[in-house]
């Protein structure tokens, strides 16, 4: 055996989320966060397109990204379905975490692959770099608000018209206990073929 399976095995299965609410003041360092994304690219990727890109917000630029995300949310969403939760939350998250990265696939021009591939290839992307979080005790938090997939939100992260943000994700140290979880055994969920 090439790698140590008991230790990816565990590795993969204490993945978790934790949300900005839960992380601490201690800071993620940049030579962290490019460990980080340089697993991230690792990730398949059919014709090798590699179409995953990296908007990283740190410090102050955070702030930045919190009055994005608050103005978009008041201007997309109509005024008798708007939360006033949801906006504290939109507001205080990038504030709560070392750095969001917002991860977008950027569209080939020639668009010779699926974009449905395109996507499940950031989406594993998006994994690597969980597991990576997870491997320094470092939390993660994919979010996916409805706001991220609007052309304002394309024009904020400087986007093509044809590319996608795909979620922020949130990174900081948990000032909690690393959750446990489980799934349900894997019977529920394959059905096996012999012939």
């Amino acid at each position: 055996m090439r790698f140590n399976l008991s230790e990816i095995n565990e590795l993969i299965r204490n993945r978790r989320t934790i949300y900005p609410e839960q992380y601490s003041d201690r800071k993620v360092h940049r030579e962290q966060l490019e460990v980080i994304l340089n697993n991230a690219q690792w990730a398949p990727t059919h014709g090798n397109t590699q179409p995953w890109r990296f908007k990283v917000f740190t410090e102050d630029a955070r702030q930045r990204l919190s009055d994005f995300l608050a103005k978009a949310y008041l201007e997309l969403t109509p005024a008798d379905q708007q939360n006033d939760a949801k906006l504290a939350k939109m507001l205080r998250r990038p504030m709560l975490a070392s750095a969001v990265i917002a991860v977008c696939m950027e569209r080939q021009s020639e668009e010779k692959i699926l974009e449905i591939e395109e996507i499940e290839a950031v989406a594993c992307a998006i994994q690597n770099m969980h597991l990576t979080c997870t491997a320094y005790g470092i939390g993660g938090f994919w979010s996916t608000p409805k706001l991220i997939y609007h052309p304002k939100t394309n024009e904020f992260l400087g986007l093509n018209e044809k590319d996608k943000c795909l979620g922020l994700f949130y990174i900081g140290y948990p000032s909690i206990e690393w959750p446990a979880a489980h799934r349900k055994p894997l019977e529920y969920h394959s059905e096996w073929f012999e012939q």
